[in-house]
Parts: structure tokens; sequence; C-alpha cells
């Protein structure tokens, strides 16, 4: 028998895997000296001139950045990127950096020093507050009718940076690029709107199936967002493609949509994981923290692992969730536990964290989910799942329902991994 060895939070849990078991890894090339992939694509942009000739030496810069839940290497990328603004003229009393926490928490003093690294207590750094009224000014109403309410800040700014990571995400297709200003420094009514477009009309009734996982053509969602940022002026995109070791393997830089479309073609590449038919379990670790700071963030680790299981298998999914749901309503909406119950009332009181109860008790309906985490016996069976003590306790409680020469596969990074099977 093989060992397991699953990242879990900041440590590791252990068991023995049954024999057959497939290891389902994305390729990763070796990674490259970051700094120097940062410099190269500030010289490279997509769709825009570099910094120097976009930049004033007396203009104020803001730099919008993803806050903790997210990791994108902004301690290595934000230095030389505040290096490059000083070398044009730009001086620190002249730069601030906006933290993009779109509906999240505000962050600790020792987050906001992880996420500026040597930056910190340099560069005069703000957390976005999505019901603040006096941060929010509004930007008018899109051609689909969203009212766009963005942080005053971005608009009071001479020149705007957006920065973040592309990865997957299970209902705008993928992260990063517009998502930095939509939901990243919008309101609060903004985010929910823009979000709610994963529903098709409620005529239809359900999902629209665009709103999914690396699909941004014909995508509802992300087509909202786009439109949302773009009333904007971003003048500058810089998004990283990192590694599930957090290493930056990417960095893409220029105009908003193009250079952002760039990076999902390499994130697409990279983390699509073929696998010739479905299995019966799945053991998904979503990668450790921050994937599996909060069951909010875990929830895409089960999202993309799903789709590796066959209808009616199980998974068995390690998170941490040491910050616990994430979202204060998150867990109220388990209140609901017939899905077409909680789609009528998503509808009539959407919420993004709604939505995304709504998307694990649907998985859990579909499949028998054994969770490893810090949540209660009772907080997991609300979510339609079994609490499982650890990783050995969980493989022992799925292997009783295994049929003969089961299928196995072994997720180590969840958050990142798309797996892919042959139609």
């Amino acid at each position: 028998m093989d060992l397991l060895e699953l990242n879990y939070g900041t440590s590791k849990q252990r068991a023995a895997l049954p024999a057959g078991g497939q290891w389902l890894r994305p390729k990763i090339p070796a990674a490259g000296d970051p700094a120097e992939l940062v410099r190269q694509a500030l010289q490279q942009p997509f769709g825009t001139p570099v910094l120097a000739e976009l930049i004033a030496p007396h203009e104020q810069v803001l730099i919008v950045t993803s806050d903790i839940t997210r990791y994108t290497g902004s301690e290595i990328y934000l230095p030389l990127l505040v290096a490059e603004l000083n070398r044009l003229g730009v001086v620190d009393e002249q730069i601030s950096i906006l933290v993009a926490l779109g509906i999240h928490r505000k962050q600790s003093a020792a987050e906001h020093r992880k996420i500026l690294g040597p930056l910190s207590g340099r560069i005069a750094v703000f957390d976005h507050d999505c019901d603040d009224p006096q941060q929010l000014i509004s930007l008018g109403v899109t051609d689909s009718g969203l009212p766009v309410v963005l942080n005053r800040r971005v608009l009071a700014a001479d020149r705007v940076i957006v920065t973040g990571t592309i990865g997957f995400h299970y209902f705008a297709g993928f992260g990063g690029g517009r998502k930095g200003l939509v939901p990243g420094v919008a309101s609060r009514e903004t985010c929910m709107q823009s979000h709610f477009a994963v529903f098709n009309p409620a005529e239809v009734g359900g999902k629209q199936p665009n709103a999914t996982v690396g699909v941004l053509v014909g995508n509802p969602v992300h087509q909202a967002l786009l439109q949302a940022a773009k009333l904007v002026r971003a003048d500058f995109l810089l998004n990283t493609v990192l590694s599930p070791q957090k290493e930056i393997l990417g960095v893409f830089c220029g105009e908003l949509e193009q250079a952002h479309l760039a990076g999902c073609e390499l994130a697409r590449e990279l983390f699509s994981v073929p696998l010739s038919e479905p299995a019966d379990l799945a053991i998904i670790s979503c990668g450790g923290e921050p994937k599996d700071i909060n069951f909010i963030q875990s929830q895409k680790a089960l999202d993309y692992g799903c789709r590796a299981v066959r209808e009616g298998g199980t998974i068995i999914l390690l998170a941490a969730c040491r910050d616990g749901f994430g979202h204060p309503t998150f867990f109220n909406w388990f209140r609901y536990q017939d899905l077409d119950e909680f789609e009528v009332a998503l509808r009539a009181d959407y919420q993004i964290n709604g939505q995304t109860a709504h998307a694990t008790l649907s998985k859990a309906r579909r499949f028998r989910v054994l969770l490893i985490s810090e949540l209660t016996a009772e907080q997991t069976r609300r979510m339609g799942m079994e609490k499982a003590a650890d990783l050995a306790a969980a493989v022992e409680l799925a292997s009783v329902d295994l049929p003969e020469n089961a299928k196995i596969v072994v997720i180590p990074d969840g958050g990142t991994v798309l797996p892919v099977v042959a139609a």
C-alpha cells in the first residue's frame, strides 16, 4: 500500500492508500527566477505601453492587490513594481495600496505585513470596505443593468494598477484580471448583482451552464464582471500564475483584458489534468493554507475535484478551515435542505455566500463527502457531509462502500487542479 501525505492547513495528514490509487498532478515546469519574470513582464506588456510611457513623476498611483485568502506572490512583485515606479520619479508618498477584500473580512496588521513584504511600513495600505458608504462612489450602470459602485480611491488616483493571480474559478471561469476590481473593490450590492448572473432567468430556473470553471466565452458572470470593471480606467494589470507550491510560473502585464486572457491560457494549459474515466473515490486536499483557510475557499477544491468522480461516488476532502466558514451568514443558508426551496430563497435575496452554500449542498447530494476539518460534526452534517476525525479514519470509512477493483484518484492540490474526464 502507498503512503498518503497531504497538506491540511499548515500541517500534513497521513494514511495508507489502497492499492491502485492514481495521483492527479499538473505537469509543472521548473520555475524561473521570480524577480526576473516580473521584470520581463513589466517590459513586455500586452496591449499597453510600458509604465514609463504611462505614468508621469507627479502622478498619484494606486495599486490594488488581493487579500490574505488568495496568495499571489505579492511580497515579491509589489516591491519590484514600486521600485519601477520610484525609478520613474514616483516617490513612496505618491503610492498607496488598496487591499481588494470584496466582501471578505478586514486584514490584521500581521496579514498586511505578509501581503506587502519589504514594503510594510513604507507604503500606505488601506482595506476596502464594501459596506462603508464613505468609501464608495457610483460609476453608473452597465448595459446589462448592473449598478457599479466602487471604492473612491480607485477614482481619485491618477493611475490605477491592478494586481493578483490567475487560477480556475468555480463560476467566473478564472480568477484574476477584472476580479481585482469587481468584486475586489466593489460595493456589496455590485458584488451580489454581478454574481447573480450565475442563474438562468426565473422562468427557466437552475444555473447557467456556462457559468462554470474554466469557461469565459459565453459566461454571464465573467461578462458582468468585465463590463463593470471597464467603467474604471485601469491603466495596467499585473497578474501571476503560480505553482501549487506557490512559485511564480508566469507573470502577465498590460491591458486589463488582454493580459488576463494570456494568463488564463497558461493556467488552463498547466492545471487541466486528463483522466480516462471517472473514479469511485477521490481523495482531495485543497493544498493547505490559504486555500483551506475557510470553507468558502475550500469548496473550490470540492467543485473542481468532484469532476473526477462518478455520480454517487465518494469524496474525501481535507480542508482545515481554521477561520471557520469564511462569512458570518454562510452557514445560515443550510436551513434550506431542499435544493429547489434553496434556489427560490436565493433568487428572492441573492447573496454570494448563499450561492456557495447552494453549490456545496448540491454536490453533497450527488456524492458521499467525508470532510476532515475543524468544523463540528453537526455543522458538517447540515452541509450534507460526514465528519471524519482524520485522513486515516476517512479512508477506512470510504473503503467499506467501495466496489471491487475500485478506481481511486488522489488530488493533492485540489484548489488548483481541474480534472478533465475523457468524453
